[in-house]
């Protein structure tokens, strides 16, 4: 009987370090970076580990046309990308931290 309680005792414990470890990966995720980019370069998007636009730069070239909707699209395609890239990182970085176990609803914990 006091061998259950110990074990429930230490997967809480196992628990509580995993939820710090998610809540320290958040915090962390808001300084990581992810460019991608559209266009051949023509615009750059970089996106934060939370899927946050935090920069994009459109290269003079990219303006010299005067096509808005293409360069709309330029900018749509590079952030999408950006977040791809960012989503995938932050999906590697969740499976050090499991261990690769997949673990149902922990995208959602971690705010993805």
């Amino acid at each position: 009987m006091f061998g259950k309680l110990g074990e429930i005792g230490s997967m809480m414990k196992q628990v509580g370090q995993m939820k710090a470890k998610m809540q320290e990966m958040r915090e962390q995720a808001a300084n990581m970076r992810f460019e991608a980019d559209s266009g051949a370069g023509m615009v750059m998007a970089t996106v934060n580990g939370a899927l946050e636009l935090v920069s994009i730069k459109i290269s003079p070239e990219a303006m010299s046309g005067g096509d808005v909707e293409m360069l709309e699209d330029l900018i749509k395609a590079a952030v999408a990308a950006g977040q791809k890239k960012a989503a995938e990182g932050m999906k590697a970085e969740m499976a050090k931290l499991t261990g690769g176990m997949n673990i149902p609803g922990l995208d959602s914990m971690l705010g993805g």
